[in-house]
């Protein structure tokens, strides 16, 4: 049949299964935007506030679907504020495609009005980026754009078009999607024999869980892992939700605002399983003192991360999932009882633990955690309020924690959940935000109020940059340098002019009914949590240190 670009780009969302698109309208997609108005009923279209707010929305539907997040931007400045949300995408493996457009292919290179380089700016933080500048090849872009985000280590794709080839004219032939391939997996059977031995000969191993078992879905496999093992489990930011929360055989978070357990566990450790994981700066430390007794075994979907921030002593390169299941079926049940004992010595001697005498962010979450039951979908921003939610909410199930790990984007965190809530719309979806973090992304609750979306926006005022002011009270002499936020905006006021219900909490005993009024009212309300501006989160490491010099705030009184 005979379609113009634009209706091309339509028929091939509608090709993959795409169901939502969020994005912004501009000049040279206008023609775009006239044919997704004519399919409506098809492919819902939720008009962010702004076009970051559109790229975050993409990453959280993705991240909490497990499915292809699609935004979309005109040329120019509507497509360079995409540029954060694709690459906090990409730091994380989210698999999203941005679809731009650009100016006519003949304006192209001569400083036209809006006119970017968009393909060339987000080379670096893609998986790949398109620009379409012929009709005829406009259907096999997309088509490649969503097959390339998709597979193996997922990431961002951008496809940009000239608004000449969204008007032009050509046949358009529907292609089925092919089924996904086949789990790949790339080691040798000798090296799966000496993964194998490597653990049935550990007497003290324990697995370290990073997001890609989340994105290979491999929860139930890394379950059975840790049983045949008899071995503790930590995880990082990232994998919140991949292995039980609430397992004995959980230890909690890792690095630098790990548990003691975890941190002093996996010092104390003879092997180290590391399944999906990065070895990232903010896990590790010091890399020289770095599990320093212990063998180390990595298996990952990317060859490119084995031995590039730790020297492994065997690796299985494949899908996670197809992997453990049969790495699994080759190993004998083992007994640690004195190594779990151990552990569980550690994690009764170093407890998470707050003060509860006054309103924190601990008590806050503890309490999200009680009235939803441990089953909400939760978005976090990135300081403070971020370690805090990772470390006091029980997650139990994969695709239930969204935050941005590699990129740590500020004002992540609101956008994502709008797009975790449209993606699962039975689903409680809240973002926790610092109020640093809310004034990047309080214009997306105007979004959220435009269609009703019942996000809950939990903000953690303390007035100042809290993670950065800890640094500071910490390592910069208490010289607090533009960290001080207290400038007397007053969010609730801020929410209602938005659109949104809001509710002021002071006090631990207002906490659990505000979240059930929220819960019950279903639709956008912010809930303003005060707390005192210098709480701090620990356990903590500092930058560089090794993970074993792990301290919290009883270390802290102590050398004080």
């Amino acid at each position: 049949m005979q379609l113009n670009g634009s209706e091309i780009v339509i028929e091939c969302l509608k090709e993959q299964g795409v169901d939502t698109v969020f994005g912004y309208p501009g000049g040279t997609i206008l023609n775009i935007y006239d044919a997704l108005y004519k399919h409506s009923d098809e492919i819902r279209h939720i008009l962010t506030s702004h076009e970051q707010g559109a790229a975050h929305a993409a990453d959280g539907y993705a991240r909490a679907t497990g499915k292809v997040g699609v935004c979309m931007a005109t040329s120019g400045p509507g497509a360079t504020n995409l540029v954060t949300g694709i690459a906090t995408a990409f730091m994380d493996s989210i698999p999203v495609v941005a679809i731009t457009a650009n100016v006519n292919l003949p304006a192209l290179g001569k400083d036209s009005f809006q006119e970017v380089d968009i393909a060339g700016v987000v080379m670096p933080i893609t998986k790949h980026s398109f620009i379409v500048k012929q009709i005829d090849e406009l259907a096999d872009t997309i088509r490649k754009a969503f097959k390339i985000a998709r597979s193996g280590r997922p990431g961002p794709v951008l496809v940009d078009i000239t608004k000449d080839v969204t008007a032009a004219v050509t046949e358009y032939v529907p292609v089925a999607v092919q089924a996904p391939e086949g789990k790949e997996c790339k080691y040798t059977e000798s090296q799966i024999v000496e993964v194998s031995e490597l653990l049935c000969k550990a007497h003290k191993p324990f697995i370290y869980v990073g997001g890609g078992a989340i994105i290979s879905e491999a929860s139930p496999e890394v379950a059975e892992l840790a049983e045949l093992l008899d071995c503790p489990v930590c995880d990082t930011l990232m994998a919140k939700g991949a292995f039980n929360g609430h397992s004995e055989r959980y230890t909690g978070m890792i690095g630098m605002h790990g548990t003691k357990a975890s941190n002093l566990g996996v010092s104390e450790c003879d092997l180290l399983i590391a399944l999906g994981a990065r070895f990232s700066d903010r896990v590790i430390g010091n890399p020289k003192k770095f599990a320093e007794g212990a063998k180390i075994i990595h298996i990952d979907i990317d060859p490119a991360e084995i031995n590039k921030n730790i020297r492994v002593d065997a690796s299985l390169i494949g899908d996670l999932k197809a992997t453990l299941q049969d790495l699994n079926k080759r190993i004998s049940k083992q007994s640690h009882p004195d190594w779990m004992a151990r552990i569980n010595e550690l994690k009764t001697k170093y407890p998470l633990k707050y003060d509860n005498s006054v309103l924190s962010c601990p008590y806050v979450i503890e309490e999200l955690d009680r009235v939803t039951k441990g089953k909400a979908v939760i978005s976090t921003d990135v300081g403070q309020h971020q370690m805090w939610t990772a470390q006091y909410y029980g997650y139990t199930q994969p695709r239930t924690f969204l935050s941005s790990g590699g990129l740590g984007t500020m004002g992540y965190g609101l956008g994502a959940c709008i797009g975790a809530q449209v993606g699962r719309p039975d689903d409680i979806c809240v973002n926790v935000a610092g109020d640093g973090c809310f004034r990047m992304n309080m214009n997306e609750l105007a979004t959220a109020a435009r269609y009703n979306i019942p996000v809950i926006e939990v903000v953690i005022n303390n007035s100042v940059l809290g993670m950065v002011r800890q640094w500071q009270t910490l390592f910069y002499g208490k010289r607090y340098s533009n960290t001080v936020l207290n400038d007397g905006v007053d969010f609730c006021k801020v929410a209602e002019g938005l659109g949104c219900t809001a509710i002021r909490v002071t006090k631990p005993e207002e906490v659990g009914p505000a979240f059930e009024k929220a819960i019950a009212l279903k639709k956008p309300v912010l809930i303003e949590c005060i707390i005192p501006e210098d709480d701090k989160v620990f356990p903590m490491v500092p930058a560089g240190a090794p993970i074993s010099e792990v301290f919290d705030g009883d270390d802290l009184a102590a050398r004080e």
